[in-house]
């Protein structure tokens, strides 16, 4: 069985239901478990387990949250080599920043020995770039991104760690 851990910060629950879509689109591949885990309340075990791990934040003030930020700083939770990747809400629908709270988020990924990836456009639409991003609550196009950045997470995890 291959574990996707989905560790998110909300402020509103919109980036806690753009988590929620990620999970579902994991647990649409064959033989993976997925489970939303926010960082108040995190499941270092199932962390530990997992062959993947997703970051998901709120974008403020052009990148994630101190609250994101300070977990990636101190978590204790393993992630070293595990497949990760990223998604951010923004309460902006002009932009906001959410590539960089992303990129942010990705370089606390990379600095813990993460191998970084989301499918971006070689696998197929919605293309995701850096990760999901979603402007409030997730629906339409944003909600298939969601999906889909789960989708890809977890075959890619599949294809990698499957035969262990």
């Amino acid at each position: 069985m291959i574990r996707v851990a989905v560790i998110y910060h909300s402020v509103t629950g919109n980036t806690r239901k753009m988590a929620d879509l990620v999970v579902k689109g994991a647990e649409s591949v064959d033989g993976v478990e997925a489970k939303a885990i926010s960082i108040d309340d995190p499941d270092d075990a199932f962390i530990n387990s997992a062959e993947s791990v997703l970051f998901g934040s709120p974008t403020y003030e052009g990148t994630c949250t101190w609250q994101m930020k300070k977990y990636l700083d101190t978590m204790s939770a393993n992630v070293a080599g595990k497949l990760g990747g990223v998604f951010a809400s923004q309460n902006w629908p002009g932009g906001g920043g959410a590539d960089l709270a992303e990129i942010s988020m990705i370089a606390g990924m990379m600095v813990r020995g993460m191998l970084i990836y989301a499918g971006g456009i070689a696998e197929g639409m919605p293309p995701l770039h850096f990760g999901a991003v979603s402007t409030r609550a997730p629906s339409g196009l944003d909600a298939e991104r969601c999906v889909k950045l789960g989708e890809n997470m977890a075959s890619k995890a599949v294809e990698l760690f499957g035969d262990k």
